[in-house]
């Protein structure tokens, strides 16, 4: 065997259709588009969501709930990783800086502290919001909480 007797497996290999190459090609004329309407344009595609005219599914089916357009959303942070955090950093004051560079929150998100956890440490907070489970957890330890 060599490079030049090499050949594809026997049935592998389909010839394309060449399409609107004349009426003796058996595909000239419409070129397999069949006659007039949209998809028998050039350009012409459907929509991702089209389902052939049938009623499509995000009208089928039943919208529940109310999305408030003004609700504020918050990134939770709770008193267990803080103790890590503290414990990790060796700081005692956080503000949103010190968290944005933590990887806590995105700098355009607000932060929420949580009273989930243990905290051992006093430490002096500024965020955006607190439980009031986590601020008397926070005060027990001697720390204060600032919020923006």
């Amino acid at each position: 065997m060599e490079l030049n007797n090499l050949r594809p497996a026997k049935g592998s290999v389909k010839t394309r259709k060449r399409i609107g190459r004349g009426t003796g090609s058996g595909r000239g004329g419409t070129s397999t588009r069949g006659h007039k309407g949209d998809k028998a344009r050039s350009g012409a595609k459907e929509k991702r969501h089209f389902e052939g005219g049938q009623t499509p599914m995000q009208r089928r089916l039943p919208k529940r709930g109310f999305q408030n357009i003004n609700r504020t959303e918050y990134v939770p942070l709770n008193l267990g990783q803080l103790e890590q955090l503290v414990k990790k950093t060796g700081q005692s004051t956080f503000d949103l800086a010190a968290l944005v560079a933590a990887g806590i929150a995105k700098s355009t998100e607000r932060i929420k502290v949580l009273g989930n956890g243990k905290l051992t440490a006093k430490v002096e907070l500024t965020v955006h919001a607190i439980s009031a489970s986590a601020k008397a957890a926070i005060e027990a330890q001697g720390g204060s909480v600032q919020l923006v």
